[in-house]
């Protein structure tokens, strides 16, 4: 039996949520400075913070902190992609085929 479709199944999967991590860590951060803003005590500190974190991710984007987001999240997906086949090597490996 071919272990080939079980391989790309982990492989596709690794890679989307690899994709997925930083997108959506960076953007629970940037909402919940959001709406940390809105309150008197802290809304200077949160959008202080806001700004940082866009200018950051500006850095990675060339200027738009939408491609620094989307080039992260593609970084962060070719790494689960090499460590998954990695781990898929290892295994067969250890398991003897």
């Amino acid at each position: 039996m071919s272990i080939l479709p079980n391989f790309f199944r982990s492989l596709i999967l690794a890679s989307l949520l690899s994709f997925a991590a930083p997108i959506v860590l960076f953007g629970g951060v940037l909402a919940s400075l959001s709406l940390l803003s809105y309150i008197p005590l802290v809304e200077a500190i949160a959008q202080f913070t806001q700004a940082q974190i866009l200018q950051f991710l500006a850095v990675f984007g060339n200027g738009c902190p939408l491609e620094g987001i989307l080039t992260i999240g593609f970084t962060f997906s070719i790494v689960g992609a090499m460590f998954d086949t990695y781990a898929f090597y290892r295994y067969q490996n250890l398991r003897g085929n």
